[in-house]
């Protein structure tokens, strides 16, 4: 029987591990100087909970704003939990890592991105128009998605 190695696997592992370790500063010391975050996840995630109008609203997938206005930020080993203003309607919201399609953090141009099997080209260029109402969307040539190649000699 071969093995072997499912680098695919362990970097996803690794990206959660430092939207968690982020979020975590966050929730202890707040948002220092410009940063704030995109965050895409996916709405049909069986663990991720939300109110009734907004997965009506957003069926599939759904962007959430960290910046001006957010409270209750609880960080754990499996997601994150958190209250944003929707239209002037705290509502509050869990989301599982691993239901994360992308997290940008536009004030420094650093972007992740979740690739799963169903992924294609096209969605390289989907827009990010599910905002909670705190900011205006990134461009999305101002964020950068991490990638191997750009290390290796």
């Amino acid at each position: 029987m071969s093995r072997s190695i499912d680098y695919g696997n362990l970097m996803h592992r690794a990206m959660r591990g430092l939207i968690q370790n982020v979020l975590t500063d966050i929730a202890e010391n707040g948002l220092p100087g410009q940063h704030h975050f995109f965050i895409t996840f996916d709405t049909l995630h069986p663990d991720v909970e939300l109110a009734d109008w907004l997965s009506d609203r957003y069926p599939g997938e759904m962007t959430i704003v960290l910046q001006h206005w957010f409270d209750n930020l609880t960080v754990t080993d499996e997601g994150f939990a958190v209250t944003l203003n929707f239209g002037d309607k705290p509502e509050p919201l869990y989301i599982p890592y691993d239901a994360i399609k992308t997290f940008v953090d536009p004030s420094v141009e650093f972007g992740l991105r979740f690739e799963t099997q169903g992924d294609d080209d096209e969605e390289d260029e989907a827009p990010m128009e599910e905002m909670a109402e705190e900011a205006d969307p990134p461009p999305q040539q101002d964020a950068e998605v991490v990638s191997l190649d750009k290390f290796r000699k």
